[in-house]
């Protein structure tokens, strides 16, 4: 806990970007009747009869001390998917860092093994070399800040019924757009000094 506080107390540096990444599904749910008309005065109406159309999964990027995310949407969570995200950190992203903090939690697939699983040892190497992984403790999911944005996308964009990937994709991009644009970011206060008070019961008693 007290790294990853520490790594938010750190100042901006381009060559050392700060990056957190998290993911979260969203359920397609398909009507199978269409709604009926909307009259004035009344609220919409929807049969309650709906159909499954699969899952997708979100991985959501976010480098609050610029202000930018970016969510990239797979079919599944593999080990493979956050390989492939970190290859997009690395050549895309952030390509003129000398090493990216990324802040992840302690799922299996958020390894640096996963980069070996997707690519030659070589190119895993080189991925591998750009990014020093810190790791949110155990029922400390809540230090990364990719979860406040990804509950921000949550309450504005995906808080209804997507029927298909393709239709989520545009919505999050235009989400996504609009929030690079604003330049929205967290204002982080939770220091070190703060958890050692009002989290005293996690450190041992001497």
């Amino acid at each position: 806990m007290e790294n990853v506080l520490d790594l938010y107390q750190r100042p901006e540096a381009a060559a050392y970007p700060l990056v957190c990444v998290d993911e979260t599904s969203k359920q397609h749910i398909q009507e199978v009747r269409q709604p009926l008309g909307i009259v004035k005065g009344s609220p919409s109406r929807y049969d309650a009869e709906y159909q499954r159309n699969g899952v997708s999964n979100l991985f959501m990027i976010f480098a609050p001390l610029q202000g930018f995310r970016h969510i990239e949407v797979t079919d599944k969570r593999r080990s493979i998917d956050f390989a492939h995200i970190c290859r997009d950190l690395v050549a895309l992203h952030f390509p003129n860092a000398e090493k990216i903090m990324l802040v992840c939690d302690n799922l299996n697939t958020h390894k640096p093994a996963s980069l070996y699983k997707a690519f030659h040892p070589d190119e895993a190497r080189r991925i591998a070399e750009k990014i020093e992984f810190h790791y949110t403790p155990k029922h400390g999911s809540w230090l990364n800040m990719a979860e406040i944005e990804l509950s921000v996308l949550s309450r504005q964009c995906l808080s209804r019924q997507i029927a298909d990937q393709a239709t989520l994709q545009h919505e999050i991009q235009t989400w996504q757009t609009r929030r690079n644009e604003q330049s929205a970011t967290v204002k982080w206060q939770f220091t070190t000094d703060d958890a050692r008070i009002k989290l005293k019961k996690l450190y041992p008693s001497l």
